[in-house]
């Protein structure tokens, strides 16, 4: 008995995706920040967390990988760049977030390991 299609890889990666943001928005609740946005996409790009902290807007990127490593290696510098050019496109959707700082995180999902943030993992050049 067949119980349907087998996911591909991708549904499957998509998936793990999914699981690891909402283990990272649980982290960062308990640390007090409050979700803006999950998933937020526009045409220039997309950030899986928008958070806020006091007058700080957070830009967090969530990585699940097997090892810290490959969870920072997989950040590559045209992925900054979209995630900074959709954060723009955030805050301008936002107008009442004008005046707050903002900030770029990363939030490293590891198997058997708490999550490891990274607060400022990089600036808007």
């Amino acid at each position: 008995m067949v119980n349907g299609p087998q996911k591909t890889v991708r549904q499957k990666r998509e998936a793990a995706g999914r699981r690891a943001e909402t283990f990272a928005v649980l982290a960062l609740r308990l640390k007090f920040y409050r979700i803006l946005a999950r998933r937020y996409r526009c045409p220039v790009g997309e950030i899986d967390i928008v958070a806020a902290r006091g007058k700080t807007v957070v830009f967090i990127e969530v990585k699940a990988r097997r090892t810290i490593e490959q969870a920072m290696e997989s950040i590559t510098p045209r992925q900054r760049q979209r995630i900074t050019r959709a954060a723009t496109a955030f805050l301008q959707s936002e107008p009442h977030l004008q005046n707050f700082l903002t900030r770029f995180d990363v939030l490293l999902i590891v198997p058997k390991r708490i999550p490891q943030h990274i607060i400022d993992a990089w600036r808007d050049s």
